[in-house]
């Protein structure tokens, strides 16, 4: 009797997992990509929240899909001015003249002239809030000499910044079949766009009735943000809106609540209101479950190393960029800190090199690392200086 209830017992086992096997088969796989936390409903072809500080993708549908991006191209155009700007190679005050081809754009333009002469940061603004292609195209040409060459450094800076998925051919957006890219690669440039604060400057101005008076032939522009959650989002303070028929509805926007920052990128939306209303959810989905934990600023001094036959005998060591978390609310943070650095750095030393890394870890699983790196150039000392300096510490020995 036991043999054979046992048997049964078996044999009903068997047939409950190859039914329940076949229950879950037959359930549709979860969205690739897509965090299930977040409930609401994406009507737009592809969308992706971002986590600014530490980069971290909270949700993402289709993130990888290429789309058109229409005028989130400007994200590009404006980062490599500002870029420019940086190094020193182009300033604000800069008289930007602008060409016949400058002038020949249609779409969103400032009303731009062939022979107006404009400064780099009224373009500037321009493009930003309201979305002229023919300042982009004046800027292009003033920086790179023609916007074919500055489109062969848009698609330079994205391959570095590892957008493995655009392709950008002219610095606009205005529809062309081979220009194209991903809500995450967007994300990626928005980024790196919103570390330059100048930005958020132009990005929040809401409208001009008189922009550019007595600079123009057309005597002046009436400016109006094209991105409407500037004006009623909370903290909201960027990035940039984009149309054609092609793309339909984009948004890149970004906003910023204490000391935590997301960005929603939300791709080819049937209507401007719901690319509005899903980046809308998305930004509010970020602040009411997360929150970003600050450790370390960029450029903070952690440590001081000496250093062998330099210049100097001593040099402060920074991090490279800045080091946080990203932590669920209702979860206590766990976590430590390691440096690795070593006991001492020997002349010539780079400001580039990475002198050793700061690590968060929990567990034994490292959460984030930033590189260590060294405030100044230190080149190697001259024999001379080395003689002296040995032989006052020789001296002072002595004593």
């Amino acid at each position: 009797m036991k043999r054979s209830f046992l048997t049964v017992c078996l044999q009903i086992s068997f047939i409950l997992f190859f039914s329940m096997l076949l229950f879950f088969s037959a359930l549709p796989p979860f969205p690739s990509g897509k965090v299930l936390a977040y409930e609401g409903e994406i009507q737009s072809k592809a969308a992706l929240l971002m986590e600014y500080d530490t980069g971290e993708i909270l949700f993402a549908v289709n993130a990888h899909e290429k789309l058109y991006p229409a005028s989130l191209t400007k994200i590009m155009t404006v980062l490599l001015a500002l870029e420019a700007l940086e190094r020193g190679e182009i300033s604000l005050d800069d008289q930007v003249p602008v060409t016949n081809y400058a002038e020949s754009m249609g779409g969103s333009t400032i009303f731009l002239s062939a022979g107006d002469v404009v400064d780099m940061e009224s373009l500037l603004i321009g493009m930003v809030v309201g979305s002229a292609n023919d300042a982009a195209v004046a800027v292009a040409e003033y920086i790179a000499g023609s916007e074919e060459g500055f489109v062969k450094l848009m698609n330079k800076r994205a391959d570095e910044l590892g957008m493995k998925n655009t392709n950008f051919v002219n610095v606009n957006g205005l529809h062309h079949d081979d220009h194209y890219t991903t809500a995450f690669d967007v994300a990626l440039m928005s980024r790196e766009l919103m570390s330059y604060p100048i930005y958020t400057r132009w990005s929040t101005i809401w409208m001009d009735e008189n922009f550019l008076e007595g600079k123009i032939k057309s005597e002046k522009v009436y400016l109006s943000n094209t991105n409407r959650l500037i004006h009623y989002y909370q903290g909201c303070d960027g990035i940039k809106t984009g149309y054609t028929n092609k793309a339909m509805h984009c948004i890149s926007a970004s906003a910023k609540r204490e000391d935590t920052r997301f960005i929603a990128v939300v791709m080819n939306s049937p209507s401007s209101d719901i690319r509005y209303e899903e980046a809308r959810d998305l930004l509010n989905y970020g602040f009411a479950n997360y929150y970003s934990l600050e450790l370390a600023d960029s450029r903070k001094i952690i440590s001081k190393l000496p250093v062998e036959k330099g210049i100097v005998q001593e040099i402060d060591v920074l991090t490279s960029d800045n080091l946080s978390l990203l932590i669920k609310k209702g979860e206590e943070p766990q976590y430590r800190t390691e440096i690795e650095l070593p006991s001492r750095l020997k002349a010539p030393l780079s400001i580039k090199k990475s002198v050793g890394k700061i690590k968060v870890i929990q567990g034994n699983t490292v959460l984030k690392e930033v590189d260590l790196e060294i405030a100044q150039d230190v080149p190697r000392a001259s024999l001379t200086s080395l003689f002296q300096r040995y032989l006052r510490i020789w001296l002072k020995f002595g004593r």
